[in-house]
């Protein structure tokens, strides 16, 4: 194990100085890098950036750090972007959105940074760095061997003039660090408070310019957050061990920096870390298993705290608007955020019913579901009306909670004739039922349940009997809904021709 007496964050206070929140405009940016997809975390931070932005009249911006080339996914923006946009996140400025602090790709932006890391030359603030990638080996081993944080022993940092002069000429590749100094930075986290850490105790000179040109994301965030006017930083807490390393490049440069808040973990109900082999950290994953964008959104925001959710009340699904009307960034908890799946069932359940409030919603998702249906049962005659969907959903909201749920072996019956030749039947007894149901004229559930009991006495067969073979008739299962119910979900029309066909 390492030594790490000396890697101490101090939690100086839990004041909480929000200078700017009130008498600025915020900016606010997403930053991620396109190295895959987008996951759980990542949305939650793009999510409580908008929230911020659009309760305060402030700018949402998409930026997207591409720095390191090695890393990059194919598509990866572009699938990135059509997250957010799923998950209703609108950007103000960004790569499709344009601005007038762009370029938003950082790898369009080379130009920006070789011009600032030649002030920091300039001033003193960093150096060429000469050492080999094996040096650098060589120190993390042994570093590891004796027991030690491993990091660069800013050798670099005192050659002379002629040295650095000379080793250019020769073409000898070099990166350029930034000399940190010993001074213990303080800021006042918007969630954890007060925070100070030297990170000069636990850190050899950070690099700020790969051999490659292309800056590292410590210079690179730090340029283009000042550039484009970024007012408060709100990234995951893996990053707040960095912001006094980040401060440190802003004193160099003599700006004033924004505000940071450092958004605690995502964590299962348990405590455990997200898995990807659980399929629980995609946001791909949750949209191609039938979870709407507003019941993710809310499974996100009820777990974290920043809003005005009242234990014991049960989920409420809001939307976007009243999200970003609730939001305070001093009620978000800093402890980690523990997901429960079951809050996840009950909102995508919660927005299935709002959704067939609303005529231009509803419309989709009968839609949406008849395409799964087909999908699913490509070879059958099936009852995929509008109306017969539209009835099913109404009947499955407190059964269901994907409508892709609506497709499985228990429900199949709903869409598709059972297999007539595989069921036994007394016809002479289906005969007469299908005559008593046709005087019907209202097919609703009590109704039929009310006929069925008064035939099954007029013609002396038990009730049970009757149920069990009625049933099998209509559904070809064992279990499932109450017979009245199967049959009024099924309607009269669809009812009656599966007892006929079975009488066929």
């Amino acid at each position: 194990m390492f030594s790490l007496t000396a890697r101490r964050i101090y939690v100086v206070s839990k004041r909480y100085f929000y200078r700017n929140l009130n008498t600025l405009v915020p900016r606010v940016r997403f930053a991620p890098s396109p190295t895959g997809y987008l996951h759980l975390g990542g949305l939650r931070t793009a999510l409580y950036n908008y929230l911020f932005a659009k309760s305060r009249g402030g700018v949402f911006i998409l930026r997207i750090e591409d720095t390191d080339q090695t890393r990059k996914v194919e598509g990866a923006v572009d699938a990135l972007i059509s997250d957010l946009e799923w998950a209703g996140i609108e950007c103000h400025e960004g790569p499709t959105r344009g601005g007038t602090c762009g370029p938003y790709i950082q790898s369009e932006r080379l130009d920006i940074y070789q011009e600032h890391i030649k002030k920091l030359l300039a001033n003193g603030s960093a150096y060429k760095c000469f050492c080999t990638e094996r040096r650098l080996n060589i120190l993390r081993r042994d570093a590891v061997k004796s027991q030690r944080i491993p990091k660069y022993d800013n050798k670099c940092r005192n050659l002379s003039h002629q040295d650095i002069k000379d080793k250019t000429k020769a073409g000898i590749p070099y990166c350029i660090r930034f000399k940190l100094s010993s001074d213990i930075q303080s800021y006042e986290d918007l969630i954890f408070g007060g925070i100070a850490y030297d990170v000069s105790l636990n850190e050899g000179d950070p690099v700020l310019m790969k051999s490659d040109g292309y800056p590292t994301y410590h210079f690179a965030n730090v340029v283009d957050d000042h550039l484009m006017g970024v007012s408060h930083v709100l990234r995951g807490v893996e990053w707040q061990i960095s912001t006094t390393k980040h401060l440190l490049i802003y004193k160099a440069f003599g700006w004033t920096p924004p505000e940071f808040g450092h958004l605690p973990l995502i964590v299962n109900s348990d405590g455990t870390k997200l898995s990807k082999r659980q399929n629980d950290v995609k946001v791909e994953d949750y949209r191609n298993k039938g979870i709407y964008p507003l019941a993710l959104v809310n499974y996100i925001t009820l777990s974290g705290g920043g809003f005005n959710h009242v234990v014991g009340e049960g989920v409420r699904l809001k939307t976007i608007k009243e999200l970003s009307d609730e939001f305070q960034i001093e009620k978000v908890a800093s402890h980690p955020s523990r997901l429960n799946l079951e809050i996840l069932e009950e909102c995508n359940r919660l927005e299935i019913k709002r959704r067939l409030k609303d005529d231009k919603l509803a419309t989709e998702m009968i839609n949406s579901l008849r395409d799964i249906i087909m999908e699913k049962y490509p070879n059958e005659k099936l009852n995929v009306s509008e109306d017969h969907i539209r009835s099913v959903l109404n009947w499955a909201t407190a059964r269901i909670s994907r409508i892709g749920d609506l497709v499985g072996k228990k429900f199949g019956f709903l869409w598709i004739l059972p297999a007539s030749k595989d069921v036994e039947v007394n016809k002479n007894l289906l005969e007469g039922l299908l005559e008593s149901l046709q005087g019907l004229e209202r097919f609703e559930q009590d109704l039929i349940k009310e006929n069925l009991r008064v035939f099954s006495e007029q013609k002396k067969v038990k009730f049970p009997v009757l149920m069990k073979s009625l049933r099998s008739v209509l559904s070809g299962l064992d279990e499932g809904p109450s017979v009245a119910e199967m049959m009024q979900l099924l309607g009269k029309v669809q009812s009656l021709e599966r007892i006929k066909a079975v009488l066929r």
